[in-house]
């Protein structure tokens, strides 16, 4: 197997969408991530389950993409045997990762303090809404709610009176990829040290770090930004622009775009001496959307892209996901892949964005059923009988 992450082994302790597309990450890149659920499964699992456009022979939309090349280990961790199962099986993995609300893991026994004393090398990571300390650690928390707080959501929308979240849910997304850069820092940073230590993600520092140069601009200026729609503060034309068919989006970020597409559109008012540099463009920008508009209207979008492209002009269609997901780049790129229900049967997802040059991918394991892994975890990592793991299901301890 030419995987980056093979040999590293994780506990995944995740549910809904945060932590399990944080290990999901890992998990394709190479981790052993064994999904520890309790004996009635995780969340997810029956999120859409039932709906027959959005499952596969009961297994939602959800689950079948976040939880592909996991394995399962059904385990009731608020009794005493299976807490003590849970901790047996930390001796022998490298990371925990898990998004219980604060102080959840401190009340399960299972934060890096306790369980750095049964493995010192141990890296536990939790993602929660506001971080495991400070004044509003202990408020719950979900996606739209880290999208209003951060900011960010104040300035997405069509107006200064309409803000909007985000059409995917960027708040969990966020901190399940800052979960995956502080992983993988702690496992690079644990080669030097030998010793584990705990990665702290917050959804919300996660968001205010994304605001980035936006947030450095209200520092400097003192003023709030707000929505203006698919138009930039800075450039014009930068907007979205209505065809005959569809919609296309036009980025002018230099003055030479701007001469290029000039010519392309022959537009007479363009010719106006103050549009050769921003700050004409920026006065005017409704007026020469407003044109640019009218003379886009007249044909496709096939057929504008075209002439744009040829210019070297800044463009891309506004695709519905039908359109992105059968993009010839995209699927070249193999951003669409299978995925295996554990019948055999398949539907397709999003692929794994990231790329490494000596590191090839696997085929996507199906997404698992409920304690599917369970005999195989407890018998090769705990070397359990068959006797003991009977024993421990008829007990209700593991399933």
């Amino acid at each position: 197997m030419n995987q980056a992450l093979a040999g590293v082994r994780i506990l995944d302790l995740t549910h809904m969408l945060s932590g399990p597309y944080g290990s999901m990450i890992l998990a394709d890149l190479g981790a052993e991530t064994i999904k520890v659920e309790p004996c009635h499964g995780e969340g997810t699992r029956k999120l859409l389950a039932s709906d027959p456009m959005n499952s596969l022979d009961g297994m939602g939309a959800y689950f079948i993409t976040l939880n592909r090349n996991k394995k399962s280990v059904a385990v009731d961790l608020k009794t005493e045997q299976g807490l003590a199962l849970f901790k047996d099986l930390v001796k022998s993995v490298d990371v925990v990762i898990s998004n219980f609300g604060a102080g959840v893991p401190e009340r399960l026994g299972i934060d890096y303090a306790s369980l750095a004393e049964v493995n010192p090398r141990i890296i536990t990571c939790s993602i929660s809404g506001f971080g495991s300390d400070g004044p509003g650690s202990k408020r719950p928390a979900f996606d739209q709610v880290a999208q209003a707080m951060g900011g960010g959501m104040s300035i997405t929308g069509p107006d200064e009176n309409t803000m909007v979240r985000a059409g995917i849910p960027i708040g969990d997304l966020g901190g399940g990829m800052f979960a995956v850069m502080g992983i993988l820092t702690a496992l690079y940073e644990r080669e030097r040290s030998g010793a584990g230590q705990h990665v702290d993600i917050s959804m919300l520092d996660c968001q205010i770090s994304m605001l980035n140069y936006m947030a450095t601009m209200y520092f400097l200026s003192g003023e709030n930004p707000y929505p203006i729609g698919n138009s930039h503060f800075v450039h014009v034309p930068y907007n979205t622009f209505s065809c005959s068919d569809g919609y296309i989006v036009i980025a002018v970020i230099t003055d030479n775009f701007w001469q290029n597409l000039k010519q392309l559109v022959n537009c007479p008012e363009f010719d106006n001496p103050k549009y050769d540099t921003q700050p004409g463009r920026w006065e005017d920008q409704s007026l020469i959307n407003h044109h640019l508009n009218q003379i886009l209207s007249t044909n496709t979008c096939e057929h504008w892209l075209g002439q744009l492209e040829a210019k070297r002009i800044p463009c891309a269609p506004v695709n519905t996901l039908s359109q992105a997901l059968s993009d010839t780049q995209i699927l070249h790129r193999d951003m669409v892949v299978d995925l295996k229900h554990p019948n055999g049967k398949a539907t397709k997802g999003p692929g794994n964005p990231i790329k490494l040059s000596r590191n090839v991918d696997q085929p996507y394991a199906a997404a698992p059923t409920l304690g599917q892994h369970t005999d195989e975890v407890m018998s090769q990592l705990l070397n359990l009988s068959v006797q003991q793991i009977n024993q421990l299901k008829k007990q209700g301890i593991i399933k």
